[in-house]
């Protein structure tokens, strides 16, 4: 990208559930930034799209007897179609289902392994799968039904697991020159 290049993203959106206006916010909130770049004169690309994968989506998918694809292909439908009822400027919808993210993710994820950018260690906390989130221990309470919720209500359970995380740290130097 060359320096007069302007990237930008929504969320890509869990299309477990049709769009809401929090969702028509963020993307009319990108919109907005990238129509501002490009009457600027920066070379714009403006991406959206859907999350297709996550133990919400195979929860609301198993509830509504279908697959996890005929979910996100009919809700990812819905978030297109909505995005395109509001003029969103957007220059690409991606799909995390879709073959071109599998293969650029393939790349990238080889890439991190093989400079060292990744690793492998354990994570655990209370999570709650309505709020997508982990809790500290000290925002969630038991009820007198013995089932621990977090503030606003949903329960949570202790989740404990292997994952990737990203060596931040190794970067920061390069990423505070750009502050």
């Amino acid at each position: 990208m060359s320096s007069n290049s302007f990237y930008i993203t929504t969320p890509i959106f869990y299309p477990n559930g049709v769009p809401h206006i929090g969702h028509a916010y963020t993307a009319l909130a990108c919109d907005a930034i990238a129509r501002f770049h490009r009457l600027d004169g920066r070379d714009v690309f403006f991406l959206t799209g859907t999350d297709e994968h996550g133990l919400k989506m195979q929860q609301t998918a198993e509830k509504e007897g279908i697959t996890t694809l005929e979910l996100a292909t009919r809700n990812a439908e819905v978030f297109d179609q909505l995005w395109r009822a509001l003029n969103i400027s957007y220059d690409d919808f991606i799909r995390t289902t879709e073959q071109r993210h599998h293969d650029s993710s393939q790349e990238i994820w080889k890439r991190m392994a093989a400079n060292g950018d990744i690793y492998l260690d354990t994570y655990a906390g209370w999570y709650s799968v309505t709020q997508e989130a982990y809790f500290e221990e000290k925002e969630t309470e038991v009820g007198e039904d013995g089932i621990r919720r977090e503030p606003l209500g949903s329960v949570v359970e202790w989740v404990e697991e292997e994952s990737y995380f990203f060596r931040l740290s190794a970067f920061g130097d390069r990423l505070l020159a750009h502050i």
